[in-house]
């Protein structure tokens, strides 16, 4: 029986995937190089890497094609026909898909990041690129992973108190934003590194929203943190888009200001961590006062530890 978690497996198989991209492959060609027939083949590369071997190989493609667009001077046609698409519409299709841009305006951009998701952090990597290790993740997946992981933490910690502890004043508070914010209870702490996401997520998707706040019943530590997993899920996904298209610098119109005022996605991301980061400390503080047995201190270098998501297994230098 082999051993799913090899390192060497998902090496080998990711090999065998990374060597056909020049050539027309499809999963039985795949299989018959790695000794296997089609069904095993497709079943155990699946459970190794995590990913189909034709879905895999199609990513791999498109982030090759990402890159000669960005990076050389090959006409679009024919990086399309490189990438083993039959017609420019075709590949402008799926490059369209994945990227969420057309490929001519993915070439005017300056520098952009041609990974696409995926789970076992297997890429295409650029020429003079480690071939090993975790090339892949960057500042703003530290920042926003850390502040996303560590709130949960804190959150967690925090659905065992009762109304009242959450409720009680705290000996010492710091008004970060005393004429938009108040920070004197636990709860209202936590309520505002949510808020803050949330109003922030609205103007970016351009999207209504209550000023007001959630009713008192989405205020308990556990709807709070549902909360946090839905707006999480959409902001890391439009900042993932801006750091993708190397778009930080650019502005957009907050329209639920009053007035409507103007602001860089960079700007917006650095005071969403910055002051979340903040009340985050002060969350951790509270529940020690409230002798709540709590671990770390809110480094981003024990998320580093604990979960370390682009130390995946592998990552493939391919031409």
């Amino acid at each position: 029986m082999p051993d799913l978690k090899s390192p060497d497996m998902a090496d080998r198989f990711a090999t065998i995937v990374a060597n056909s991209l020049d050539t027309p492959a499809k999963t039985q060609d795949l299989a018959h190089r790695a000794y296997q027939s089609r069904t095993k083949f497709h079943r155990l590369f699946r459970d190794v890497i995590e990913e189909t071997p034709a879905a895999m190989r199609r990513r791999l493609l498109l982030e090759r094609a990402a890159y000669h667009l960005a990076h050389t001077g090959s006409s679009v046609t024919d990086v399309a026909l490189d990438a083993g698409f039959g017609s420019l519409e075709a590949f402008s299709r799926a490059f369209r898909k994945s990227f969420r841009i057309s490929p001519s305006r993915y070439r005017r951009m300056r520098d952009p990041h041609f990974h696409l998701p995926a789970s076992n952090k297997i890429h295409f990597l650029a020429p003079g690129s480690p071939t090993k290790g975790g090339g892949d993740m960057d500042l703003f997946d530290r920042f926003a992973g850390n502040d996303s992981w560590h709130t949960r933490r804190l959150l967690e910690y925090a659905s065992a108190l009762t109304d009242e502890l959450l409720d009680r004043p705290m000996p010492t508070v710091v008004e970060l934003l005393p004429w938009r914010e108040s920070n004197k209870t636990l709860r209202q702490l936590f309520e505002n590194i949510i808020f803050t996401k949330e109003v922030w997520t609205a103007a970016l998707s351009g999207t209504p929203m209550d000023m007001n706040g959630p009713a008192p019943s989405q205020r308990s530590p556990q709807a709070m943190m549902q909360r946090l997993e839905k707006t999480d899920a959409e902001l890391h996904r439009i900042f993932a888009d801006i750091r993708n298209r190397s778009a930080w610098d650019d502005t957009f119109v907050d329209a639920l200001c009053e007035p409507a005022e103007t602001f860089t996605f960079g700007g917006v991301f650095a005071h969403i961590m910055t002051f979340n980061a903040h009340r985050r400390l002060m969350a951790l503080d509270a529940l020690r006062q409230l002798g709540v047995e709590t671990q770390g201190f809110g480094d981003p270098m024990e998320y580093e530890e604990s979960v370390a998501p682009w130390n995946q297994p592998v990552a493939l230098k391919m031409s």
